[in-house]
């Protein structure tokens, strides 16, 4: 069967009267299996060709070159005795086929493998919806720059190459064999133990082929190997092993086993044909040896039928070269999918497009819930080149057409000297690092969206009528919830990247990560100007409440000056004291509290904010007993070096201990939020760390038994109080667990957004991460959508809808920022906006699946009772 497209007519598909068609829905969740026997469920939409599937399947498995890998349909033992391979499988076969059919399994052909064709649907394909497919690499194109930074792909080359070796597909030798089984052994038991690694320990028939099982000494040459490999890693090992086999001269070659015409004789004879990315070539099948090559640009045309197959060389050979087989067309189909990539390949390094072109721009369809992302190249034209001399005459020219400006001719006032007195409250300023400008720039951009957002919330937007008939009252109520939900998942990534930049600024200035403190006040502003814009339209419908839009704008007010105390003290030439900050980021939360309360979002029970606020205050009150002890052994102290370390940890414990309170205050309103719970945790793992600089500042500097015990009790005071805390936290934690994909998905935009980090200074790499990360936003933005539009609570699929849109919003600033990075990959700025977009999508991840897991956990819950 076939979908049918909603611009057809039934006419069109030529469905008479009496014809059935099925009513389904097109998403569905597919089972893929990897070579190394992990599967993974997959939701994809059953309406669309296995090319287009592969781009989800690859993204959400973190695999970026979807166009080298397909599907295998594991066909089942009874379709193989109706007959799949090379050559039909029957009784009334003729004795040389039978042995073309021994010899084709003995030689693991890919004839025997049955992919999937990428130009139809599974339903077309006949794929059940209970089948498990397996995903491999069909095309081996840019495998060579795979190594340890793609640990996914790694993997599976990996387990491709080890199983065509074990199996036969890639001949080795005895020597080589064993290289090839120490290496396995190191990846799968870790280094060499000498008294545990003896004959006896393996089963030789999964290390090494089995011509070579029973060979004398191999289980013991197989060790040497291992041991030869020392203490190389997992992934070392790995990347090893993939470069070892891409030296044998069949790796990346796909074989079909066909029969050719003898020279000047009328007779067919068994032969492999060999197609890799840059060739065709005839094969011994006996010993793999190539017989004769050609280049596959030489290729001109190729032929496909039921039971041949033939290829045009062009003037690169005389006659034709035809074989007899059944997989003509499988054959056909790999020649042309090796020659699509090389023609992407050259088109994209021949006109550079996202690589490079600064010629190039990019058009962008708006990104909502209900659309992806849609990305495409406009090639500019070039201006005419004005050909001049640099050597102009001497006259001062403005910049404009206009001809030479008129200048005013005057004198200078005579020097003048003034002597100031006063006292000096700072001397010398250390230059700004290159870190701390391009802070600054952050900071001084997401200040003026701040006060762009002030202004906005200066006044009430006042709507035209909008009746009061029912479908008029629905639509203003449902608008209603939808921007609620909206706030609040914007005020749940506002509090997130507040604790994170109180985290992210507490220890050395020296030591701090700037770019990651840029990267969080990004995610504050994007976030506060989207939060100013569902407040306007919120408070203009709550207009007929007595003072409610006022309320709720002057709540807003509120958190936006806020914010913008905190953008003022984090400024690197501030100055300003560390208190001050955190003074800053309690107001920040308190007045997000106040906002959640004003539209009736306020999800937290406020019992359990406040015992949270009593847990976080018992820590700093222990923490300041312990300063106290700290301070005595620091006056018994006889190295003035060793107290004043005791004193140095002694205040920087106190410092994270209030730097915890102020944290918590900032999260409490939106703790169910799991960012905001592990920027909670974070402080707490800062206060921990503190706590025993200063028990060992202590243990350094007395010997005096007396107050080293009264120093332990009182860290032990601190770490129970701290534990009781974090205890706390945990109730909401365990039930923020992401389920089933969304955990899936969540999973491959936080793995993909390290790679962007990572990769800073490569623009092309950053790049490249951006369109899998588009991707996999824009598959979670589509399944979160589908879950809601399938909710039956109208409240459920309102926050569904709301949170897709804060994800698909944060997609569309990183999609900006990835096309700055492609027009100027030399340029550090871009990359860095590009860095904290990745870095703002993450934050948005968390916050928007929260709703989608919620709504998982009720519906879990209801079925449990």
């Amino acid at each position: 069967g076939i979908w049918l497209e909603s611009g057809r007519t039934l006419d069109y598909y030529m469905l008479r009267n009496g014809d059935i068609l099925e009513y389904k829905k097109k998403q569905r969740p597919q089972k893929i299996k990897m070579l190394d026997g992990a599967v993974k469920t997959i939701m994809v939409d059953d309406s669309k060709t296995v090319g287009e599937l592969l781009v989800t399947i690859c993204s959400r498995i973190g695999i970026t070159n979807y166009e080298e890998y397909s599907l295998i349909q594991e066909t089942a033992e009874e379709k193989k005795e109706e007959g799949t391979g090379t050559l039909k499988k029957d009784r009334t076969l003729l004795r040389d086929e039978r042995k073309m059919e021994k010899l084709k399994a003995k030689l693991h052909t890919d004839d025997e493998l049955n992919w999937l064709d990428h130009s139809r649907t599974f339903r077309e394909q006949g794929v059940d919806e209970n089948e498990t497919l397996l995903l491999r690499r069909k095309f081996f194109y840019s495998d060579q720059n795979v190594d340890s930074r793609d640990p996914v792909q790694l993997n599976l080359l990996y387990v491709q190459a080890r199983d065509d070796i074990l199996n036969g597909s890639h001949p080795v030798s005895f020597d080589k064999a064993c290289e090839f089984g120490g290496i396995q052994a190191q990846i799968q038991f870790g280094p060499h133990i000498e008294h545990k690694h003896k004959p006896g320990f393996l089963d030789l028939k999964e290390f090494l082929p089995k011509e070579y099982i029973k060979q004398r000494g191999a289980e013991k040459k197989l060790f040497q190997e291992h041991k030869n490999c020392g203490e190389m890693s997992e992934i070392e090992a790995k990347v090893k092993y993939v470069k070892l086999a891409r030296s044998l001269r069949t790796y990346g070659v796909s074989f079909f086993l066909v029969k050719e015409k003898m020279k000047s004789k009328n007779k067919l004879v068994p032969r492999l044909l060999g197609i890799t990315k840059e060739s065709v070539m005839r094969v011994d099948e006996k010993t793999k040896d190539v017989v004769q090559e050609w280049p596959l640009t030489s290729v001109r045309r190729w032929a496909a039928s039921p039971k041949s197959f033939t290829l045009d060389f062009g003037e690169y050979q005389e006659s034709y070269y035809s074989v007899q087989t059944t997989e003509g067309e499988q054959i056909s189909q790999l020649i042309a999918g090796y020659i699509d990539i090389i023609l992407k390949k050259k088109q994209s390094k021949d006109r550079f497009g996202l690589e490079g072109d600064e010629e190039s721009t990019m058009l962008e369809e708006s990104v909502s819930p209900k659309k992806s992302t849609i990305l495409q190249q406009q090639f500019n034209r070039v201006g005419r080149v004005e050909h001049g001399s640099v050597a102009l005459p001497g006259i001062i020219r403005s910049g404009s057409i206009g001809g030479p400006d008129t200048f005013n001719m005057g004198s200078m006032p005579s020097a003048q000297q003034q002597i100031t007195s006063g006292q000096m409250h700072r001397g010398h300023m250390p230059p700004l690092s290159l870190a701390q400008q391009a802070l600054m720039g952050t900071i001084n951009s997401s200040m003026k969206a701040v006060q762009q957002a002030q202004a906005d919330l200066g006044h009430v937007d006042h709507l035209p009528p909008l009746g009061h008939d029912l479908a008029s009252r629905v639509w203003v109520q449902n608008k209603v919830d939808e921007s609620k939900h909206e706030i609040h998942s914007q005020v749940d990534a506002i509090t997130a990247g507040t604790a994170s930049v109180v985290n992210l600024t507490a220890g050395d200035p020296a030591d701090t990560n700037y770019t990651a403190v840029g990267c969080a006040i990004t995610t504050i502003s994007s976030n506060l100007t989207e939060m100013s814009k569902g407040v306007k339209l919120l408070a203009a419908l709550m207009e007929d409440d007595v003072g409610g839009g006022n309320d709720l704008m002057k709540a807003a007010r509120t958190l936006t000056d806020a914010v913008s105390d905190l953008l003022k003290a984090v400024e690197p030439a501030s100055g300003q004291p560390r208190q001050t900050v955190l003074t800053a980021a309690g107001s920040i939360g308190q007045a997000s509290g106040d906002l959640l309360r004003q539209i009736g979002e306020n999800e937290t029970d406020e019992r359990f904010q406040d015992i949270l606020m009593n847990l976080a205050k018992a820590v700093a009150n222990a923490a300041a007993m312990l300063v106290l002890k700290a301070k005595n052994v620091a006056q018994v102290a006889e190295d003035t070096v060793l107290q004043n370390r005791v004193i140095a940890a002694a205040t920087q414990c106190a410092l994270s201990t209030s730097q915890l309170v102020a944290c918590t205050k900032v999260v409490s309103p939106t703790i169910s939020s799991p960012v905001c719970q592990k920027q909670l945790i974070e402080a707490g793992k800062l206060v921990d760390r503190s706590v025993e600089s200063c028990v060992q500042a202590c243990l350094s500097a007395t010997e005096d038994g007396e107050l080293l015990k009264q120093v332990s009790s009182a860290a032990s005071v601190v770490s129970q109080a701290l534990e009781d805390l974090l205890q706390h936290v945990c109730q909401y934690t365990s039930r923020g667990e992401p389920i089933g994909r969304y955990d899936q998905a969540t999973d491959t935009i936080m793995t993909v957004t390290e790679s962007i980090f990572t990769s800073m200074g490569d623009a092309g790499e950053m790049v490249r991460q951006a369109r899998v990360l588009a991707q996999a936003t824009s598959d979670l933005v589509n399944a979160m959508r589908s879950d809601a539009e399938a909710e039956v609570d109208v409240d459920n699929s309102k926050k569904l809808l709301a949170a897709a849109k804060l994800l698909a919003d944060a997609t569309a600033r990183m999609v900006e920022a990835a096309k700055g990075a492609a027009a100027y990959p030399e340029n550090e700025d871009q990359q860095q906006k590009l860095r904290e977009a990745a870095e703002g999508l993450r934050v948005a991840t968390n916050a928007a699946a929260q709703n989608a897991i919620k709504k998982k956990l009720i519906n879990r819950l209801e079925n449990a009772a």
